[in-house]
């Protein structure tokens, strides 16, 4: 099984990386690909360059085994809708079982996602939760069909995953970590330490980039 996660990263920290890691092991995945989007369609333009992003991620990976750092997405003209994307996964590895991990919030807008009921039909989809997460609270968030529809593919059983090829949601507990991009770019900006957020060689080129930009 190969597993996805995708974001802007802007920047990548511990709350992106750790949580995903946490997923790789647990499920035995035999890849991870990170995929930072180009032109995220669901928030405003990111702070940094794609350049910035690639470069920050590169480094915060780099020695992690069978993870990798996926391009497609900013070669891609247009929007990066992640259904474009597994199309693009599924093309590549056409024997492989696709596992599309998201966070919480996430799965909360997962309906206004383009295309997003045809992602079940390329791929699982791992959501990870906090610890105590009170799952019934997904149906506050959208109408009654699209929670029916979410619903019957929800399952706490990882070996769900290789009962079929595509389709299911599996609803996983990982260790959360309370870091929030936007916290990390205000308190850079302010020139406030983040180095608790972020490993201290990504905080460096970080304030590289902010005293190029002035």
């Amino acid at each position: 099984m190969i597993g996805i996660f995708g974001g802007t990263f802007d920047p990548v920290h511990y709350g992106h990386i750790k949580p995903a890691l946490s997923v790789k092991q647990a499920l035995k995945l035999s890849q991870l690909r990170f995929i930072p989007n180009r032109i995220p369609p669901h928030r405003v333009a990111p702070m940094l360059s794609v350049a910035q992003r690639l470069s920050l991620l590169q480094v915060a990976l780099k020695d992690y085994p069978d993870v990798f750092i996926d391009e497609r997405e900013l070669h891609r003209e247009g929007p990066s809708y992640m259904i474009d994307t597994l199309r693009s996964l599924h093309s590549d590895f056409p024997d492989e079982t696709l596992c599309l991990i998201i966070g919480v919030d996430a799965f909360l807008k997962i309906a206004t996602w383009h295309e997003w009921r045809a992602m079940f039909d390329l791929c699982h989809l791992v959501v990870m939760r906090r610890p105590g997460f009170d799952m019934t609270r997904v149906a506050e968030h959208m109408n009654a069909e699209d929670y029916r529809f979410l619903a019957d593919r929800m399952t706490h059983d990882a070996g769900a995953l290789t009962s079929q090829a595509t389709g299911k949601i599996l609803l996983k507990s990982v260790p959360q970590l309370d870091i929030s991009s936007t916290q990390i770019r205000a308190n850079l900006l302010n020139g406030e330490d983040i180095s608790q957020w972020v490993p201290e060689v990504i905080c460096q080129q970080l304030r590289g980039f902010i005293i190029d930009d002035k």
